[in-house]
């Protein structure tokens, strides 16, 4: 079996460590020898949060060059536009279709950002709206599981070891919303909308 890479992308207090945490945990329980990084700079103000996951028969390094990474789950516009370097020819692109806008532009030093969504569609994004799903589920904070709902579809686990491992990952008291937020970003797929 190859490596498959998987890129998290997503800014502070949006749950990309956990999502990252998730699928390590799922592709560990899956018998995959697995390696995980994060790159967080300044994430309790908002600062970029990347996380990598790496898995396998044998994975040697935890990071990824540019065009190595098969899929790419952005949590964002901005960090979806940033880290397409990294997507390989032919990856699945998954984005979330908000913009958090960073200090220079809500201080008017930079205009914001324009035009993002017809780039990254361009480039084959298939655009999961999860913080409306994460509502629709019960809880705005499980966009992460929205998003890992929907790559989810093209990893080849079983749903039932995602639902074991988000149990085991998540606080009691959000179980049942987080489960129907992957749930969610399932769906979104199997009807067609993730290529």
């Amino acid at each position: 079996m190859s490596v498959t890479t998987v890129v998290l992308a997503g800014v502070g207090g949006q749950g990309t460590i956990l999502a990252g945490d998730v699928l390590a945990k799922v592709a560990a329980a899956a018998g995959l020898d697995v390696k995980l990084s994060e790159v967080h700079g300044m994430a309790q103000r908002g600062g970029s949060v990347d996380t990598v996951v790496r898995f396998g028969e044998e994975v040697f390094s935890p990071v990824t060059d540019a065009g190595g990474a098969d899929h790419l789950v952005a949590f964002e516009l901005i960090e979806a536009a940033r880290r397409l370097p990294l997507l390989k020819p032919g990856g699945r692109l998954f984005v979330n279709p908000r913009t958090i806008e960073p200090l220079p532009v809500l201080i008017g030093e930079l205009p914001p950002p324009e035009g993002l969504e017809a780039v990254l569609a361009g480039e084959g994004a298939v655009f999961i709206d999860a913080d409306v799903l994460a509502c629709q589920a019960g809880s705005p904070k499980s966009a992460n599981i929205v998003l890992l709902g929907a790559v989810s579809t093209g990893l080849g686990f079983a749903e039932e070891l995602w639902r074991e491992v988000i149990a085991a990952r998540v606080p009691s008291s959000t179980l049942q919303a987080n489960l129907r937020a992957f749930a969610l970003g399932r769906e979104a797929c199997m009807r067609g909308e993730c290529a």
